[in-house]
């Protein structure tokens, strides 16, 4: 079986984002990006199937701009087999939207006929969380978001997931889409020797235009601006003082 993740460049989550002076989006200049973390999580969940067996081949795939192959090259490094870069963007600040991520994976998993397809569920700089769920329409196939725990049985994956007030077992025919979640694994680390390796494995190149997809952004950023600082806290002297305190600001 084959396993199919998709993966997605995103400014690394130890950043702090910066805004524009204009405010027309964040600032990427010298910015570290990595691999998206729910993305690495689903990179370390395929490689573990292989190992165990049940799972033939990994292949990553991106969707984005020229230097997405930073990120496809360190999946190779975790020991993917192979990956393929979709290129639809020039402008690294052009975020594809997740419908046109879902069609262009559309269009790859038609080529590659994967059993399994493992995605993050959400990418950390849009969280959009919907990629996953729209290619899942698409191809008509069975889908589990959020996989906390994951075993594949007969044609079957059991997927675990947290939900409030406890855990909820699915159960999902394959091919299936399996979003993945932070409690699923710990990614491994990439040694130097698969560093060096994955330089001379395969990195395919395909323009969207060739998959026909237009991804052109449907939606227009007006504005971009960071979150407003908190306010310094108070401290105060007594119990009695808090609660007046609480009463005056209309907590309780």
């Amino acid at each position: 079986m084959k396993i199919l993740v998709p993966v997605k460049r995103v400014i690394d989550y130890n950043v702090k984002v910066r805004v524009k002076a204009d405010e027309s989006s964040v600032d990427l200049n010298n910015v570290k990006m990595s691999m998206n973390p729910f993305d690495e999580i689903a990179v370390e969940e395929a490689l573990r199937l292989k190992e165990q067996g049940k799972a033939t081949e990994v292949v990553v795939v991106s969707i984005g701009v020229k230097k997405s192959e930073e990120v496809l090259r360190t999946a190779l490094a975790m020991g993917a087999d192979r990956a393929i870069l979709v290129e639809a963007a020039d402008d690294v600040h052009t975020d594809i939207e997740p419908l046109a991520v879902a069609k262009l994976l559309a269009k790859v998993v038609a080529a590659e006929e994967p059993g399994l397809i493992l995605a993050g569920k959400q990418a950390i700089d849009n969280d959009m969380n919907a990629t996953g769920q729209m290619l899942a329409a698409l191809l008509g196939w069975g889908q589990a978001t959020s996989a906390s725990k994951l075993e594949l049985t007969d044609g079957t994956a059991r997927v675990t997931r947290e939900v409030d007030g406890g855990l909820q077992l699915v159960d999902v025919k394959m091919p299936a889409i399996i979003t993945c979640d932070l409690r699923l694994n710990e990614p491994r680390y990439a040694s130097l020797p698969n560093i060096m390796k994955a330089k001379r494995k395969p990195l395919q190149i395909i323009s969207a235009a060739e998959y026909g997809v237009d991804a052109a952004p449907r939606l227009i950023v007006n504005k971009t601006v960071e979150p407003p600082q908190r306010a310094a806290g108070e401290i105060l002297a007594s119990v009695d003082a808090l609660v007046s305190k609480l009463k005056e600001v209309g907590a309780v």
